[in-house]
C-alpha cells in the first residue's frame, strides 16, 4: 500500500467516524424534538386546537431555509427536510386527537 493510499485510508476512517458520531446526534435530536411535538400534540387534543398550523409551519420553513443558507446548506433540501418532520407532527397530533 502506498504512502498516498494509507493517508486516503486514514482520512476516510476519520471522516466515517465524525459522520456516525452526527448520525447519532441528529437522532437524538429528533428524538427529544419529537418528545416535544408529541407534548404539543396532547396539548391541542387537550383543547380541541387543529392538529396543523399553517401559519407556524411556513414561518418555519422560512426560517429553516435561512438557517439553511447561513449554514452552507442546499435550502430546498432543508426545506424537504422540514416538511417531512411537519407531517409525521401532524399525524401524530392527529392521532391524540382520535
Amino acid at each position: 500500500m502506498s504512502d498516498a493510499t494509507a493517508l486516503a485510508a486514514q482520512l476516510l476512517k476519520e471522516h466515517r467516524k465524525s459522520i456516525d458520531r452526527l448520525d447519532a446526534i441528529l437522532v437524538f435530536t429528533l428524538a427529544e424534538r419529537f418528545k416535544h411535538t408529541q407534548a404539543v400534540g396532547k396539548l391541542k387534543a387537550a383543547h380541541d386546537l387543529p392538529p396543523s398550523d399553517p401559519a407556524r409551519e411556513a414561518a418555519q420553513i422560512e426560517r429553516l431555509e435561512e438557517l439553511a443558507r447561513t449554514a452552507d446548506l442546499d435550502p430546498e433540501f432543508a426545506k424537504k427536510f422540514l416538511n417531512f418532520i411537519i407531517a409525521e407532527v401532524i399525524r401524530h397530533h392527529q392521532q391524540h386527537q382520535s
